[in-house]
């Protein structure tokens, strides 16, 4: 009789050759599994390195009864690497691990139990701590967190997603039969890609049709993980290119919290809101925008906001026109 699997670690990975040696051997590390039946998926983003090679050497001497699995997905991008691991799953939860985080010996005996004892949550995110190759400056500290760094404390909590926004897709825990009953199969953000970077925001647009339909969005701070963060990241053109991103995102995320009688109205009052913000923000801090690169950063984001639904419909009609 097949036993049912309670948890899938889904790791997603692009060329992650030299970054899934330390993820795997945390998980290799895992305590008090004695009693959770669980699996481990690499799922192979298009990767043109040696990813292929270093998880079929680890299968090799792979801990006993946890498998250890690869799949290969062609389509460039997180949210397809993530839809891929959903349908590949055997877990009734899915786990996502990126290629950069470094989980807690701990990490998968605390997602199962959180999952046990809180039967409303559809999917609830860990404590990510950053593991910085170099310190950032001072004055980049009030950015940080756009890293998919997360701390709300050492008690679990609810997230409301108009007033605690939602967690970032690294250390996430889903149930696999809400996500695949109320996510759709392609979100419309995809975020990075090899070639481009387009509108991101796939992992908040998820929770949100979670969220949506009912389920609640947890905080479990006896999930930790640790993002390690290159020093690559930190730099200006990067960051600008985040918060470019991340804006770019921002009236998609907006509208799906909203009723559809709703959205008219609020895209009136968000771009006033949002012309509102730029001029604060720019007669703030016109001085120093040139070499002020937080300050940067946030204009940045604040324009690609406003221009957000005008950049989205765009990419509609173009995949509008893709089908016809």
């Amino acid at each position: 009789m097949n036993t049912a699997v309670n948890l899938t670690v889904a790791i997603p990975t692009y060329n992650g050759e030299n970054r899934l040696l330390r993820v795997l051997d945390k998980l290799k590390e895992q305590v008090n599994t004695e009693h959770i039946n669980w699996e481990v998926l690499v799922v192979d983003n298009n990767s043109i390195d040696g990813t292929a090679k270093i998880v079929q050497e680890y299968q090799e001497n792979w801990l006993q009864n946890v498998p250890l699995k690869y799949c290969f997905e062609r389509e460039q991008g997180i949210s397809f690497a993530r839809q891929r691991a959903m349908n590949e799953a055997k877990g009734e939860l899915v786990g996502f691990i990126d290629d950069d985080n470094l989980p807690f010996a701990n990490w998968v005996n605390s997602a199962c139990k959180f999952a046990q004892e809180h039967p409303k949550a559809g999917a609830f995110s860990s404590k990510i701590h950053g593991i910085f190759e170099t310190n950032p400056p001072e004055e980049l500290k009030d950015i940080t967190f756009y890293l998919a760094l997360v701390d709300r404390g050492s008690e679990p909590l609810i997230y409301e997603p108009r007033k605690k926004g939602l967690p970032p897709g690294a250390g996430l825990v889903v149930r696999r039969d809400v996500w695949k009953k109320y996510v759709p199969a392609k979100l419309l953000l995809i975020g990075r890609t090899k070639k481009r970077w387009m509108p991101t925001g796939q992992d908040a647009e998820a929770l949100l049709y979670i969220h949506r339909a009912g389920w609640e969005i947890w905080y479990n701070p006896e999930m930790e993980i640790e993002h390690i963060i290159p020093s690559s990241r930190l730099d200006e053109k990067y960051l600008r290119g985040l918060m470019r991103i991340i804006g770019l995102g921002r009236f998609h995320l907006r509208m799906l919290m909203l009723d559809w009688w709703q959205r008219p109205f609020a895209f009136c009052a968000y771009l006033i809101n949002d012309f509102r913000k730029i001029a604060l923000h720019f007669l703030r801090y016109r001085k120093v925008l040139d070499r002020d690169i937080a300050a940067a950063c946030e204009m940045e984001r604040l324009l690609a906001t406003l221009i957000s639904p005008f950049y989205l419909w765009r990419i509609r009609i173009s995949n509008f026109t893709k089908l016809y």
